[in-house]
Formats: structure tokens, sequence, C-alpha cells
């Protein structure tokens, strides 16, 4: 998908929400275990019930991952679920270097077929190029994120600044706004004016609204740019807005509280 027509996806839905599929089978509601797909039919009925509202999925791969083979097609299926005109993104924070980070890039690129992967940029340039090569898909690499544990390394002081500010502005120089996102945690909304006046066009991927506290007001009024700029990613709130049969219904209704904040701040 092309920097455009995300924009445009934004600005014809009124909304810059990203939907996260985190399916955990424990927090899921009970009925679904009597299928014999329950994360399947989790997930397809919330991105049934949102997908008018959404204008991204992001599946997290954990979640998937953790039950083998299976979850492996279970995440195929899903991905062909969400329609063409979504912005998906592969959660997969890969990191590796040379032939590997290309291999990364092949699955979730060529055989998923995911518009956008997250990246852990720790290794360094060789690390991030071979996902900047696929024509119209995106990295989303890994800048100030939302964890209590960001204060471990990226706020480190450094004669550039400090750790995620150097991140940022070296990234930004091998990845154009068409081709490069970052990961902007809400739970840091006194720096995000910061970063955005470090990287003025490119997309923000924001978590940690919600359920982790991040002020969702605020980080629109200080990161959002003229073409909006920003994918609030929401999951639990969503996903588990209820425990019971109705579980889609209540997701629904939290897609559209959500977004009513939202529309204030489409460019």
């Amino acid at each position: 998908m092309t920097k455009e027509e995300l924009v445009l996806q934004i600005r014809t839905k009124k909304s810059f929400l990203c939907v996260g599929l985190d399916p955990d089978m424990s927090k899921m509601p009970v009925h679904l275990m009597d299928f014999d797909d329950p994360v399947y039919e989790f997930c397809r009925e919330i991105i049934e019930q949102t997908q008018d509202m959404a204008v991204a999925y992001k599946p997290n791969l954990a979640f998937f991952e953790c039950l083998g083979s299976k979850g492996w097609q279970t995440l195929e299926r899903v991905k062909a679920l969400i329609p063409k005109s979504i912005f998906t993104i592969a959660d997969a924070k890969r990191g590796d270097i040379g032939n590997t980070s290309a291999m990364y890039a092949k699955a979730f690129f060529e055989h998923f077929d995911f518009d956008a992967v997250t990246v852990a940029p720790y290794m360094g340039r060789d690390s991030i190029e071979p996902f900047l090569s696929f024509e119209n898909k995106w990295v989303i690499v890994l800048g100030l994120t939302s964890n209590p544990g960001s204060q471990d390394f990226e706020m480190i002081n450094t004669e550039k600044g400090r750790l995620y500010e150097c991140v940022i502005s070296n990234c930004a120089k091998w990845g154009s706004a068409d081709k490069m996102m970052f990961v902007v945690g809400a739970t840091h909304p006194g720096l995000i004016s910061n970063i955005r006046r470090m990287v003025p066009d490119h997309f923000f991927l924001v978590p940690g609204v919600g359920a982790q506290g991040g002020d969702l007001q605020e980080i629109c009024r200080n990161g959002a740019n003229s073409e909006t700029g920003l994918l609030i990613n929401s999951s639990r709130n969503i996903l588990y807005a209820s425990s019971g049969e109705d579980y889609g219904v209540a997701a629904r209704q939290a897609c559209a509280n959500f977004i009513a904040e939202l529309a204030n701040y489409v460019k």
C-alpha cells in the first residue's frame, strides 16, 4: 500500500485506528473453545465487526507462533480475512542482518503479503535495508517503545542525544517517509513533539493508549502532521471489551467510541 492510499483511507473513514490482533486464548470467550480453531473464529468476528472503522490491523505474531504449526496456518487464514484496502502490519519485531533479514522480508512481504513489518533496529543499517527493497512495503522501526523497559536502553544519553533519537535520526536517512514508520509509545507523550520535529513527514505507529495509560489527546495534538501521520493502536480495550458471546458487538462499540475521539484530529 502506498502512503497516498493510506492517507486516503484515513480521510475517508475519519479514523486512524489500528486494531491490534493479540488473540490470547486465556481471555477469549469460553464458547469459542468449542471450535476447531478458536483463534481464527475470534479474529474473524473482530475483523467483521470493525473493518469499516479500522484503517489497519496488526496481528501480533507471538499469539500465533505459540500455537506451533497450526498457529501459522491460522495467521494465513486471518490475514486472508482482512480487506485489501486495509493496511496490514506483521508485528514480528524481527532484527537480524544480511540474508536472514532478507528471508524475514520475503516471508512477510511475499508469502503472507503484509503491507508492513515491525523491525528492531539495534543491529544497524544492514538489518533494515533488506526490508526496504520491496516496492510499496513498509518498515516500522522500533523508535521509542511504550514498555517500562524502554528506560533501560532507549533513554540512555549519548554524545549525539538519547539513544532513541540516534536510532530515529539515522534510520530516517535510510528509509523515506513513503516506506518507513516509527513506533512511538503513547506512554511518552511529552517526547512525541520532539520526535515529530525530527521526522516531520513519517508516520508513527502508536501503542500504549488505553490499557497502558497513554494520553490519546496529547499524542494526537503533539504527534499529528498535515497528513495525520499517526496510526493509533488499540488491542485489549477492543478485543476484550466483553468476555461473553457479544464480544464482537462490544468490540464494535469500543471502536466507535475510540474513533469518535480520533475524528477531530484527522487532517
